[in-house]
């Protein structure tokens, strides 16, 4: 049998509970038997002792063995429950507190031993189950005391104070059952407690063992149904935060799988279908050389695509402390970009404004990433500016970050492409038509350095003027020097 968590947790709950409680019995049976013992040995030793003083005041007046002796007798034995026996010094059973005159007991010899430790022990004799050598047919609780004249001092007899074990036995029985009548209540009410408690705790863990499960077979729409703020919910509250993410990231691989598949598609048919045509004669010689060139650009944009997507991949492989442990110049590195795109900026006849702070500003993070930030952002600002336009490069800097911003003036983006500009392979209808060399990885790209640098980018298109602002965190250690 499989041993589930809830087996171990009920059962191992409940053996806790049953040897607890099977201890306490055990101390408790112990215990009251005990008390009910010191308890009785002392009320039958006050007993003894009050028979005793009361026989050796009247024996000045009364014999030991006169039937005033034995209504005295009778009297204590009816306030205290225990029977009371008066012998004489060889211990010869002469009074008794038994109703009858001549009852069972008299004449009847106790043990020599009995008046022995009876005479000899301090507190007298004291037995906790004896029949006294037959002068009781069932076991007895005895207590033994010497009587002295109150005259003369000399012993006179022996009393003896005797209760049936039985009864004590029943009265602790009696206790003791009632216990264990609480006892089982109390094991029962605890066994069902336990069991829905584990039941209710185990319950998201059997239900994310069946999402698991489903998991493996490739349905990631499985959710646990969260219950409670404790572990577990937090347990199962993760597992869905888990199964979300899971589901995204393979929604995404999915859909990337199929941007690649479409993306590879058209250059791949261009250049099967054009090289198929030079060698089998389709396409005249004369033209052969424009083809070529065509499947030539056809291929260079598959490396690019090639190479973007390796680009993806070592980007997310960074560590992002540690890119935030670097420093860079930012106003020397958007220098750098504007420069090394300098023939593209001139090909287009733009005009560069470039605003940046006479003071340098520092920032954390990698300095090639964000050179590519920087580089990406010029370059599809360059591409969809229109000829003679301005482009305009901004650096400033608020409290403890630093903003730098690519403006350039050509066709207002749509605002519902505008969430969109940053996914993987997008390209709007317009930029197909102009950018005949982009794959559609350069936003993405950047959107993803600055993600793994913690960093933030916005973009707005108004009137024709399209705006790419990001953020970065300025070095402190740099400021203060």
């Amino acid at each position: 049998m499989r041993k589930t968590i809830f087996f171990r947790n009920f059962f191992s709950t409940a053996a806790i509970v049953f040897v607890s409680f099977a201890m306490l019995g055990a101390v408790f049976a112990s215990l009251s038997y005990r008390f009910m013992y010191n308890s009785r040995r002392d009320e039958m030793l006050h007993m003894a002792q009050e028979a005793t003083n009361n026989v050796s005041a009247l024996s000045s007046m009364w014999t030991t063995d006169s039937l005033e002796m034995k209504m005295v007798l009778t009297m204590l034995s009816n306030m205290s429950g225990n029977n009371i026996l008066l012998t004489d010094t060889s211990g010869v059973v002469v009074s008794c507190s038994d109703k009858y005159i001549n009852c069972m007991h008299m004449g009847k010899q106790i043990p020599t031993n009995v008046l022995y430790e009876a005479a000899h022990n301090d507190g007298g004799y004291i037995n906790v189950s004896t029949k006294l050598g037959g002068v009781y047919s069932t076991a007895q609780y005895v207590v033994a005391m010497p009587v002295y004249s109150g005259d003369t001092g000399n012993c006179i007899g022996y009393i003896l104070t005797s209760n049936d074990r039985s009864s004590m036995l029943q009265l602790w029985r009696g206790y003791s059952g009632v216990l264990l009548l609480v006892a089982i209540v109390v094991l029962e009410i605890t066994f069902i407690i336990t069991f829905i408690t584990t039941k209710r705790t185990t319950r998201p863990l059997n239900q994310i063992t069946k999402a698991v499960v489903k998991f493996t077979r490739g349905d990631l729409s499985s959710r646990v149904e969260v219950s409670g703020e404790d572990e577990v919910g937090q347990l199962a509250d993760s597992f869905n935060l888990m199964a979300d993410t899971l589901e995204r990231s393979e929604t995404r691989r999915r859909e990337f799988v199929a941007n690649v598949s479409h993306e590879l598609k058209t250059p791949m048919t261009t250049i099967a279908g054009f090289a198929d045509g030079i060698l089998d004669g389709t396409i005249p010689k004369e033209k052969e050389m424009e083809y070529i060139a065509v499947i030539s650009s056809e291929t260079h944009r598959l490396s690019r695509l090639v190479r973007g997507m390796l680009d993806m991949s070592q980007l997310t492989a960074k560590d992002p402390a540690v890119i935030r442990s670097m420093s860079f110049d930012v106003t020397e590195l958007i220098y750098q970009a504007l420069l090394s795109l300098e023939q593209k900026i001139n090909s287009r006849g733009l005009d560069v404004d470039v605003d940046c702070p006479e003071e340098h500003i520092h920032a954390l993070g990698d300095r090639d990433s964000i050179t590519q930030v920087v580089y990406n952002l010029i370059d599809n600002a360059v591409k969809f500016s229109k000829e003679g336009g301005t482009l305009r490069v901004s650096l400033w800097k608020k409290g403890t970050r630093a903003y730098v911003s690519v403006e350039n003036q050509g066709e207002t983006i749509p605002p519902e492409e505008l969430p969109l500009i940053f996914d993987r392979f997008h390209k709007t209808d317009k930029s197909r038509s102009t950018d005949k060399e982009g794959v559609g990885l350069g936003l993405y790209i950047v959107k993803t350095i600055l993600d793994n640098h913690r960093e933030d980018i916005f973009v707005t298109s108004e009137n024709g003027t399209t705006t790419f602002t990001f953020t970065l965190t300025i070095d402190q250690r740099k400021t203060e020097k």
